[in-house]
């Protein structure tokens, strides 16, 4: 039997997140201290004391979840055969797979969200969520709008898809995927067109940071947002890390390969249990769960 441990992305974080780890694990604590010099700020209060608003700031959210899941990972002391996250989630597959230190992934997400803050402010975009319609058919109807920036951005499960782009462009997206019989097509409560060509400044800006830190190599493969394959070589794993934000998510594609190569047990690490959702929804005989921390006193 082959373990995949996986990580979620932004979007499931929520208020008191991580009270339980800081409250019943040294470690735990330390790794909370270390976040708080890190980031310059007190991210621990905002997590285990802020309201759901105070946790969707650009600053907080990403490193809360990326903080949340790496901890969880590290207090379950298991070792995986193979790691993935979905978008954000990827740089906590990184830490858990050895390419990446706690200290350099929470610094690099610190920068990656700030960047997107600063792509989404420079051109307002959107995103949308695709219910019951075939990936290409999806894709189809992308291709057709000429005049505005519409992409598919989140493959997350059969009859799933998320697209990206201008407010405009995700408007016609939508009605048009209406008339071709989504059953639901309608746009998130998201600050910007994450994973689509509006976030090249971002990319451009995350480029510069990746490139400048430094990676190992994996102790086992990761299952990369770009392609969906998995990689342990440190270069190529930087160079997928810098295409991302401005490529899709091939979450249905990764949890495919991953059961292709041998994993017949999920374990999600981090706040929330979406993608245990997901993964019982493409791989429907595999088994999908979520970490829970054997409490204990400090």
């Amino acid at each position: 039997m082959k373990k995949a441990f996986i990580f979620p992305g932004q979007g499931s974080q929520f208020p008191g997140m991580g009270k339980d780890l800081y409250e019943n694990s040294e470690k735990a604590k330390s790794l909370f201290e270390e976040s708080c010099d890190v980031l310059q700020f007190d991210i621990a209060k905002i997590m285990f004391e802020g309201s759901k608003e105070d946790l969707m700031q650009t600053k907080v959210t990403q490193p809360a979840v990326f903080i949340h899941s790496v901890i969880s990972f590290l207090e379950s002391g298991d070792v995986p055969n193979m790691v993935g996250g979905h978008s954000l989630g990827e740089f906590s597959a990184l830490v858990a797979s050895g390419a990446l230190s706690f200290k350099d992934g929470l610094s690099l997400v610190s920068k990656r969200a700030q960047a997107m803050q600063k792509a989404c402010e420079k051109e307002p975009s959107t995103m949308a969520a695709v219910l019951g319609l075939a990936d290409e058919v999806v894709q189809e109807v992308c291709n057709d709008i000429k005049d505005e920036i519409v992409v598919p951005a989140n493959y997350n499960c059969p009859g799933q898809l998320v697209i990206s782009g201008s407010i405009k462009g995700i408007e016609i997206a939508c009605e048009k995927l209406k008339a071709a019989g989504a059953k639901r097509a309608l746009p998130l409560p998201v600050g910007g067109a994450f994973h689509s060509p509006l976030m090249q400044p971002a990319k451009e800006e995350l480029e510069a940071a990746i490139l400048e830190t430094s990676f190992s190599k994996s102790s086992c493969t990761i299952y990369q947002n770009v392609d969906a394959k998995p990689y342990l070589n440190p270069e190529q794993i930087k160079e997928n890390l810098i295409k991302q934000l401005t490529s899709p998510v091939y979450w249905t594609q990764i949890v495919q390969n991953m059961v292709k190569d041998g994993a017949t047990e999920f374990t999600e690490f981090g706040p929330g249990k979406v993608l245990q959702g997901l993964v019982k929804k493409i791989a429907p005989t595999a088994i999908a769960k979520g970490f829970e921390m054997e409490l204990k006193s400090v």
